[in-house]
């Protein structure tokens, strides 16, 4: 069995000769067709190659959707995920690439609507007491409100494609509960407060995968013991500049494109 390093490097070399294979059009398609729905951790910001046509959605050839349909030549990917999209932003502008002959969605999805920038920066920047208000706040929103606008998305998706396999994934823990972070010094209360929102997400994302119903792919266990500013770091740390606390490379193709791959067979 390859090593993880090995398959890092066995996908950047394979992309490098394949990244046009992500834009193939619907139309020409033979096969099964996947559609790929989400934010910026579902377009791979942080994992680096970024689609310069892509512009200001940074959608990464090395996001999850594109390591997964790089080893499922039979699917034609569409990836429209978007960096900082809502869930409205979603629904109105990346919904439409959902279709009756859709086969596979996938979404991750709801943190941009949790205010997940500002959090993290009211705990960078603030007292301990308002990263704990700041994080607090938020995920009363991630396991109440945010669970009737996802199940209402999740519904809409379903609509579009009635037959289609819907997969959405989840957000990590963002954040070691030791180790030294470089430039700010985080301690351990703001570690707890906003791994605790990240536990908010996942758990108002389960919640509204359940209500409509749809597959839900918890990240967390995955992720586990590779937070930022720890010894083996999966996500970013605060030398990334805007890709701060999202996945590294590693973090997308071990956690994210591995356990998408344990829950749809391969």
């Amino acid at each position: 069995m390859r090593t993880w390093m090995s398959a890092v490097t066995g996908a950047v070399l394979a992309f490098a000769g394949m990244a046009g294979t992500t834009s193939t059009p619907a139309s020409a398609a033979t096969g099964p067709e996947y559609v790929a729905l989400g934010d910026s951790y579902a377009s791979g910001v942080g994992a680096g190659s970024y689609d310069s046509a892509a512009g200001d959605c940074r959608r990464s050839t090395l996001d999850y959707p594109s390591l997964w349909a790089a080893a499922h030549g039979d699917y034609t990917l569409k990836d429209v995920s978007c960096s900082g999209a809502t869930i409205a932003d979603v629904r109105a502008e990346q919904l439409p690439a959902v279709t009756a002959g859709t086969d596979l969605v996938t979404l991750t999805v709801g943190g941009n609507d949790a205010q997940f920038t500002s959090v993290v920066q009211a705990c960078l920047t603030q007292s301990e007491s308002y990263c704990a208000t700041a994080t607090q706040w938020m995920s009363v929103y991630a396991r109440g409100r945010m669970v009737t606008e996802l199940a209402a998305l999740y519904k809409d998706v379903r609509a579009r494609a009635p037959q289609a396999r819907i997969v959405v994934l989840g957000y990590p823990r963002a954040l070691s509960p030791t180790g030294t972070c470089p430039l700010v010094d985080i301690g351990s209360a703001k570690r707890t407060a906003m791994n605790g929102l990240a536990d908010a997400l996942a758990e108002g994302t389960r919640a509204a995968a359940a209500k409509e119903p749809v597959e839900f792919v918890d990240v967390r266990d995955a992720f586990e013991g590779h937070g930022a500013c720890g010894s083996d770091p999966w996500i970013n740390d605060l030398n990334a500049g805007t890709a701060v606390f999202h996945p590294t490379l590693m973090g997308y193709l071990a956690g994210y494109d591995a356990r998408l791959g344990e829950v749809t067979g391969g």
